[in-house]
């Protein structure tokens, strides 16, 4: 393991955003282990020493504003912008679809990297980027402080730590099937457990 990937993890660790137990995920899925990345934002020193690793991997990309998905993105879209100079703003769920507002505004043909705390399916990050494209935009990259490893994106992804975090279909749970960890839905999105 490299010596950024160690100190991530050990961040990570030290500041309880690494859980263990029985989670449901933002896509429906359940998993042992959940990256509760706002635990490691509350923190602005130590966001600030991870997501330098993934602002060293952005930094010689030629793009103009850095937008995060709400809830989990805008912080650390925050923090990237702030690391690298750009502007950066967020889109955000109204009824249930992403959009652009509060007088954010996106240039036509404006290079763009999506900045979210974690991808997994990649959900938010694919509803942003039809968002932002709608508006002329175009997205160049993710960044993120923890690639799950499990997306389907067409675009590069900037991590600060690749994370192989299984997740399972409800009904092939073996947590569930062992029946001794109850599920709960730590994350921002409103799934039922």
């Amino acid at each position: 393991m490299a010596n950024t990937d160690q100190m991530v993890i050990d961040t990570l660790k030290e500041v309880e955003a690494l859980l263990e137990g029985h989670f449901l995920l933002s896509s429906g899925r359940h998993s042992n282990r959940y990256v509760q990345c706002a635990k490691l934002l509350q923190y602005p020193d130590k966001a600030a020493k991870v997501l330098q690793v993934a602002a060293d991997k952005l930094k010689e990309l030629d793009f103009d504003i850095v937008v995060g998905p709400a809830m989990g993105g805008i912080v650390a879209a925050y923090e990237m912008g702030r690391l690298l100079g750009k502007p950066a703003i967020f889109t955000e769920r109204v009824d249930g679809v992403m959009t652009l507002r509060r007088g954010f505004e996106i240039a036509e043909g404006q290079k763009i990297i999506i900045m979210e705390d974690v991808v997994t399916t990649g959900k938010s990050s694919i509803e942003t980027a039809k968002v932002l494209e709608e508006h002329g935009g175009k997205v160049i990259g993710i960044g993120c402080i923890v690639d799950r490893k499990s997306s389907d994106i067409d675009l590069p992804i900037y991590s600060c730590i690749e994370l192989n975090i299984e997740s399972f279909d409800k009904e092939e749970c073996p947590i569930c099937e062992e029946g001794k960890i109850p599920v709960i839905k730590p994350g921002s999105r409103n799934i039922k457990a």
